[in-house]
């Protein structure tokens, strides 16, 4: 069963409504959805409509697909969500009126998006950093539990009252089903729930900073297609330590051009900060389940569709390693897989011809993940080990034509660009980036990262 509460809280002195209203509705605009308050509002100050609304106030649950606007400045063309039924329960019905009354005066501005799934070890920690945040503005907290069979909700609950008093409002969602739906779902349904103008992203096992919202909402109006990271602090500290520093140390320019790294978004997912309309031009995410890396896909269809990368500088998120996270519940062949089709989208689509950075296990394999057209501009494997260079070229022989493929392996020296290079950055103590900067060549113009 999904069900949802809104709770009252006090901000700026406005009462907010009085939810535990239960109920489904059919199709309606998923990012959209930010309730007849901020509506009214608008309508009141004359100000254009927003492009989503949800008649009543309330929190609907949707399993249909989602807007389909052409554009950021578009008018979402997704109908509203409709009203809920009007429960029989006197009092129910009195509470339901007093939702459209009470709840107008004021707009929220950051919506903190929680999805929980088994999280008791860490929500102490985690929610108590939401009441620690020094944002000005309005803010809530969406949480949407998915399907958790440990003490998470009371935890939650135990909180919202804490909340509450720093005038935080706080939504809860969930649904009781034996088995969870995925990160995916829980995302998207905490965003139904929500009603801010941005939404910031947080995972049930991290902690934020004090000033991290304050921060990433000044970035977020001045990059308003963007999303907003920024840098971490892993704990343990020692763990994933050259992952770490790839996080923390990208240039402006490397958000763009790291994108097809095995290390997946450039700016992590725990840490993304985002306007809700640039939300709505993207889309959901996916909801595939266990495995699907929403994340990765939900990043690549951002840059499909023109959307920036901008980190604020400064460590705002404890970023927790354990072996519960939902990110090892991925294949890594899944991700090989998305990294290559997008690779082949973005870049080798617009290149007639290019070398291959390294003649090993790496770039061959990514020679026989291409599609056939792409495979056919492989002008050459390069590489530094000269046992490999010896044996002169490499041969197909998975391939189907009666003449296997040969492809010449040369010195990198030797080579011509562009490259697409498969060796692993910071682990050969500088000397494949010394190698790399004595070509003096551009990144995304001369070469891309596959490592």
């Amino acid at each position: 069963m999904l069900w949802c509460s809104v709770r009252a809280s006090f901000i700026d002195n406005r009462l907010y409504p009085l939810g535990g209203i239960l109920y489904s509705s059919p199709r309606a605009c998923l990012m959209c959805v930010q309730g007849v308050r901020e509506r009214e509002m608008s309508e009141e100050v004359g100000a254009s409509r927003s492009p989503s609304s949800a008649a009543g106030g309330q929190v609907p649950f949707l399993h249909e697909e989602l807007c389909d606007c052409d554009s950021v400045s578009a008018k979402c063309k997704c109908p509203a969500a409709p009203s809920p039924p009007v429960p029989d329960n006197p009092q129910l019905q009195s509470r339901a009126s007093l939702d459209s009354i009470i709840g107008e005066g004021c707009r929220i501005q950051v919506s903190v998006i929680l999805p929980v799934h088994n999280s008791e070890c860490w929500l102490d920690e985690c929610l108590k950093s939401v009441v620690e945040q020094d944002f000005e503005g309005t803010m809530e907290l969406c949480v949407f539990n998915d399907a958790s069979k440990d003490n998470s909700i009371k935890i939650i609950e135990k909180w919202k009252l804490k909340l509450e008093d720093v005038g935080i409002r706080v939504v809860i969602g969930g649904h009781d089903s034996p088995q969870p739906q995925g990160v995916g779902f829980a995302k998207n349904q905490a965003i139904i729930q929500s009603s801010g103008t941005y939404l910031c992203f947080l995972d049930s096992d991290d902690v934020m900073m004090p000033q991290r919202v304050r921060l990433q909402y000044e970035a977020a109006i001045q990059h308003p297609n963007s999303i907003i990271g920024c840098q971490v602090r892993r704990e343990p500290m020692d763990s994933t330590e050259r992952y770490t520093r790839w996080i923390n140390n990208l240039t402006p320019g490397q958000l763009l051009t790291q994108v097809f790294t095995s290390y997946g978004p450039t700016v992590i997912m725990p840490t993304w900060f985002c306007s809700r309309e640039w939300f709505c031009h993207v889309g959901k995410f996916d909801e595939g389940g266990k495995g699907v890396p929403e994340d990765l896909l939900f990043f690549y269809e951002h840059i499909r569709k023109g959307g920036g990368v901008f980190r604020v500088d400064q460590c705002l998120l404890q970023y927790r390693y354990h072996p519960q996270a939902a990110t090892h519940s991925v294949l890594e062949e899944t991700i090989w897989n998305h990294r290559v089709r997008f690779l082949e989208d973005r870049a080798l689509k617009h290149w007639r011809s290019f070398t291959i950075w390294n003649a090993g296990k790496q770039g061959r394999k990514l020679y026989r993940s291409l599609s056939p057209a792409n495979q056919k501009k492989v002008a050459a494997f390069c590489d530094v080990d000269e046992n490999k260079i010896a044996k002169g070229f490499y041969t197909y022989q998975e391939s189907k034509e009666r003449r296997k493929p040969q492809i010449p392996i040369q010195h990198f020296r030797d080579a011509t660009p562009p490259f697409i290079i498969c060796v692993k950055l910071d682990l050969t103590g500088g000397g494949f980036e010394e190698n790399l900067a004595t070509l003096d060549l551009k990144e995304g113009l001369d070469y891309y990262h596959f490592n």
